[in-house]
C-alpha cells in the first residue's frame, strides 16, 4: 500500500512537471490561430490564419530566418570541426596536461556571456569585426567550443583505437584516420554536438544584439523583439505564429539526424575475438 502511494505521488509530480512544460507550448499553438489571442491558455475564439499572413513578409520572417541560418549554421560547422580536431589528441594521447586542460575549458563554459561581452566588444571594435556576420560566427563558435570539446572527447573515447592502428599500418595519417575512421564511427556523437551547438546558438539574443548594428543582418532571435510594442502592448497572435515558424528549423534539424542519435558505433565490436 505504501509503495502504491509513493508511486502515485511520483506520477503526480511528473504530471505537474509535464504540465509546466506543456502549457507554454499549448499557448503558442492555440494563440497562433486565435483571432483574439491574449495571455490566457484557452480554446481559440474561432480559427484564423491572419497572424501567419501578417508575419509572412521578408522584413519580419524570411530575412531574419535566413540570417539565423547563416549565423548558426556557419558557427555550428566551425564548432564541430574545431571540436573534433581538439578532442582527437585529448582522446588518443595521454598527458599530464589533459585533465588540467579539460578542467580549464570546462570552467570557461561557466563564464556568463555578459561578463565577457564588454572586452569582446572593445576587441571587435579594434579589429573591425563589429556589424559583421563572420564576427558573430566566430563568437558563437568560441562560446560553444569548450563544452563541444568535452562532448566530442567522450564520444571519441568509445571508438576502438585498434581500428586506427590498423589504418596506420596501411599508411594512413592521423588526419586520415580521424576523418575516415573515427568520425564516421562516432556518428551519434557528432549528431549530438551538432544539435546541441545549433540549438544553443539559435536562441541566443544577446550576442547578435550587441555585435550587429544593421537591421538587415539581425537574426530571428533579435527580430522577435519587434512584436513587443510600447507601453506593454504585445501582438500576441503574431508573436505565437512567429514562434512556430521560428522553431521549425530546429525541429527539422532534430528530425533529420534523430536516426543517428539512436545508433551506435557500427564497428565497435570489430576488434573482438
Amino acid at each position: 500500500m505504501a509503495r502504491a502511494r509513493r508511486r502515485l505521488a511520483a506520477d503526480a509530480g511528473l504530471l505537474l512537471f509535464a504540465a509546466a512544460f506543456a502549457l507554454p507550448l499549448a499557448w503558442v499553438v492555440l494563440s497562433a490561430f486565435d483571432p483574439r489571442a491574449d495571455l490566457k491558455v484557452k480554446a481559440p475564439d474561432g480559427l484564423t490564419l491572419e497572424h501567419f499572413d501578417a508575419i509572412w513578409t521578408d522584413d519580419i520572417t524570411f530575412t531574419p530566418l535566413l540570417n539565423s541560418l547563416l549565423l548558426c549554421g556557419g558557427a555550428t560547422a566551425l564548432t564541430v570541426a574545431c571540436a573534433a580536431v581538439a578532442a582527437y589528441p585529448l582522446s588518443r594521447f595521454r598527458s599530464r596536461l589533459n585533465r588540467p586542460f579539460l578542467l580549464t575549458i570546462l570552467f570557461a563554459t561557466s563564464l556568463p556571456v555578459t561578463a565577457v561581452m564588454v572586452p569582446v566588444y572593445a576587441l571587435y571594435v579594434r579589429v573591425d569585426l563589429i556589424d559583421t556576420r563572420y564576427g558573430v560566427i566566430l563568437f558563437f563558435a568560441a562560446s560553444q567550443l569548450p563544452f563541444a570539446i568535452w562532448l566530442m572527447k567522450n564520444f571519441m573515447d568509445g571508438v576502438p583505437k585498434e581500428l586506427e592502428e590498423a589504418a596506420w599500418t596501411d599508411g594512413a595519417s592521423a588526419a586520415q584516420s580521424l576523418t575516415r575512421i573515427v568520425l564516421p564511427l562516432m556518428g551519434p556523437g557528432v549528431a549530438v554536438v551538432t544539435v546541441f551547438s545549433f540549438v544553443m546558438m539559435w536562441g541566443n539574443f544577446f550576442v547578435p544584439f550587441m555585435l550587429l548594428l544593421t537591421p538587415d543582418q539581425m537574426p530571428a532571435s533579435v527580430s522577435i523583439n519587434e512584436f513587443f510594442g510600447n507601453r506593454g502592448m504585445v501582438a500576441y497572435g503574431q508573436l505565437a505564429a512567429f514562434s512556430i515558424v521560428y522553431s521549425t528549423p530546429v525541429i527539422l534539424l532534430y528530425v533529420l539526424i534523430a536516426r543517428r542519435l539512436g545508433g551506435g558505433f557500427a564497428l565497435g565490436g570489430a576488434v573482438k575475438g
